[in-house]
């Protein structure tokens, strides 16, 4: 039922932007969700936390331990009994180590620690969108989705390309626009105007 939706939503992006869809089409679509569907399903693996990600952190059997934490400016995580533990730059099982190491040097006799990112950083988007402005990130996002949610194209805007500028980097990257471009926690997309 979800590939169903996604693939009407592709539809419907891909009317807006003023494409025409063939049958042919079709298998591409199916083909993209397919390999959008196969993305692992543990996004902590490769996402790298920032300052505000707010985590929940999990000690099993040590309810006092656990609890919901934001991430500084700083780039640390304020643990009760550990202090400050680094987080920013980290994936979340990186993160996991670090807060499993630091409760296990004298503290906890081999603690079980797991941490989720419950909210991240948001994504800012600007340029000729009918709503350009910050939004809430959510796992999965792509520059196709960041429009929708940003009120679609203006009448004006170029649509087969978009600038993504990753957070912490200083330029910014053009890329194809597609149904698969990935969009981070903290990037910044524009999309430019066409000439003609």
């Amino acid at each position: 039922m979800k590939r169903a939706i996604f693939v009407a939503f592709l539809f419907t992006i891909m009317m807006v932007m003023g494409a025409r869809p063939s049958l042919a089409d079709a298998s591409s679509v199916v083909d993209a969700t397919s390999a959008v569907a196969s993305a692992p399903s543990n996004p902590g693996e490769r996402y790298v936390l920032g300052p505000t990600d707010k985590l929940r952190v999990t000690v099993f059997g040590e309810d006092a331990l656990s609890g919901e934490y934001i991430i500084g400016s700083d780039g640390r995580l304020s643990l009760p009994l550990v202090g400050n533990v680094k987080a920013v730059g980290l994936t979340v099982g990186q993160l996991q180590e670090e807060i499993t190491s630091a409760y296990q040097n004298g503290y906890v006799k081999d603690p079980k620690v797991t941490a989720e990112v419950i909210s991240a950083r948001p994504f800012f988007i600007m340029g000729e969108v009918k709503t350009p402005g910050q939004y809430p990130f959510v796992a999965g996002l792509t520059a196709l989705n960041a429009v929708a949610t940003a009120g679609g194209f203006t009448y004006r805007a170029k649509t087969d390309v978009v600038y993504i500028r990753h957070a912490n980097e200083v330029g910014e990257d053009k890329v194809d626009l597609t149904p698969t471009t990935q969009v981070l926690p903290g990037d910044t997309i524009r999309i430019e105007e066409r000439w003609f």
